[in-house]
């Protein structure tokens, strides 16, 4: 017979797992956390220093997660990196590295923590999990040895893997996750051998959970979502803003629109390296997010989401993207155009040089058309709508189409493309689309200070990016990012 008190987290589970079954929501968590780094070194610290570094994070992480807990979150999402910080090589990060074993085994690392040798930081997220009978989502480094029969091993005959964790309210490891589209930089750790779909089953939906740049290709992203079924997406990221376009609440809620699935998204924060952005997305838009680069400070985010979106009355319907822009006539203004870089990337501007119009710009297979009206147009403001069809990248190269509205930084032309955060002219209409050659195109709408547009846009059936009442801010950027997988 147990005790009444090991059997006491099996009660809580038991009663939040009814709760859940009962109901059609759930309640999720995400914290942004300012990373306690490590000195810079190339040489490995000792285990116990690695250690006492990821304990400091920890210590932090921890006092999120039980505030999360005592709010009634079910789950809570960490950011990648978020335990030991990304200043490595790959000799320096080893003494943080851990071996994860496969989920299949059926570890509760807080009760049982020597079983797979030392794994003091499994063990504690673990009992972060077990103790707070919520699910934890963090990310850690996992090392597997490798024999030199194997050719694609490493020299020092080990892989390491960015890899994430989910422990269930009991602790029990639930899924393990490697990370499998590396970012340029990260090469302290190896690609796995082919990319995972990993999934698991809660008593509040089917989960998915990929990292950071994973977001932007076919596999694994598109895979859980339009193949694996899953409900809800967890993203532990550290992400570097980088304007007009790809900043983190701009693109991660416009991905969570466009999948028609709900995303949490947990980023790092670290202004100094222009990471900052964390929400609770959904297929409707964002139901809460963060976005801070002016403090050092952390920030814990919680919102009601729904356990089963495909399910709910409210959840959007498929879109044709090209079903409008390619049934009509080109727009004037497709003459008046010029180029411009965003990034490495050439667009083709056309000047929006009057308060009201309808304008038609194109490049490659793409035509983007806009209707719209200024409430307000600022005499040194200057508006654009631009196209891209093409690969954007520089190791990596990816297929984008894009068609976006966006403010110039100033009245120099040559200046449309660079980034900017604030604006003064609102819009009483717009209506954006594309010809896109892909049924992966993700819309969102950007307003001064780096601010998202909840409930004020709406996609129409026929690929339609309009407002609903004008802009009750003044506008940065309206995009509508395609991705054309297939030729990348």
């Amino acid at each position: 017979m147990l005790p009444s008190q090991a059997l006491l987290p099996a009660v809580v589970f038991a009663l939040a797992a009814l709760q859940a079954l009962a109901s059609n929501t759930f309640l999720a968590a995400v914290y942004e956390h300012a990373v306690i780094l490590p000195d810079p070194t190339d040489q490995p610290v000792s285990p116990s220093d690695a250690l006492a570094l990821m304990n400091k994070n920890m210590d932090v992480l921890e006092g999120a997660i039980k505030e999360a807990a005592r709010q009634g979150a079910h789950i809570i999402v960490t950011p990648e990196d978020g335990i030991y910080g990304w200043r490595f090589t790959r000799e320096s990060i080893y003494p943080y590295l851990e071996d994860i074993p496969d989920p299949v085994v059926n570890w509760i690392p807080c009760t049982d923590p020597s079983r797979f040798g030392p794994a003091p930081v499994q063990e504690r997220l673990s009992c972060m999990a077990r103790n707070n009978s919520i699910y934890v989502v963090a990310n850690i480094g996992d090392k597997k040895p490798c024999d030199s029969s194997d050719p694609s091993c490493p020299r020092d005959g080990r892989y390491q893997y960015n890899t994430d964790v989910v422990f269930d309210t009991q602790g029990k490891l639930v899924a393990r996750y490697h990370k499998y589209n590396l970012f340029r930089g990260e090469t302290q750790f190896n690609y796995p051998k082919e990319p995972e779909a990993v999934t698991f089953e809660t008593p509040f939906g089917k989960f998915g959970i990929f990292t950071c740049f994973d977001i932007l290709f076919y596999e694994p992203a598109v895979v859980l979502v339009s193949k694996m079924q899953v409900d809800t997406v967890l993203f532990p990221t550290a992400w570097m803003n980088v304007l007009p376009f790809l900043t983190a609440i701009e693109f991660h809620s416009a991905w969570a629109m466009g999948m028609r699935v709900n995303l949490l998204s947990a980023n790092t924060h670290n202004t100094s390296t222009a990471m900052t952005g964390s929400g609770l997305f959904t297929p409707e838009g964002p139901a809460a997010y963060h976005y801070d680069s002016a403090t050092e400070e952390g920030h814990l985010l919680l919102a009601e989401l729904s356990t089963h979106p495909r399910l709910s009355p409210t959840y959007p319907p498929a879109i044709n993207w090209s079903s409008y822009a390619t049934s009509i006539k080109k727009f004037p203004g497709e003459n008046n155009t010029f180029s411009g870089a965003v990034r490495r990337d050439i667009f083709t501007f056309s000047e929006l040089r009057h308060k009201d119009g309808n304008y038609t710009v194109c490049q490659g297979d793409l035509c983007c058309h806009l209707v719209y009206q200024m409430s307000n147009k600022s005499k040194d403001e200057v508006y654009v709508l631009g196209a891209f069809d093409g690969l954007h990248g520089s190791l990596i190269k990816y297929h984008w189409q894009i068609c976006s509205l966006l403010k110039c930084p100033s009245t120099n032309l040559s200046t449309c493309g660079q980034a900017v955060e604030t604006a003064k002219t609102k819009f009483e209409m717009f209506s954006l689309s594309g010809t896109f050659g892909t049924s992966y195109v993700f819309p969102e709408v950007l307003y001064s200070g780096v601010q998202l547009a909840p409930g004020e846009f709406e996609v129409l059936h026929d690929g339609r990016l309009k407002s609903k009442h004008g802009t009750s801010k003044p506008l940065v950027t309206v995009t509508l990012f395609g991705r054309l997988y297939e030729k990348d």
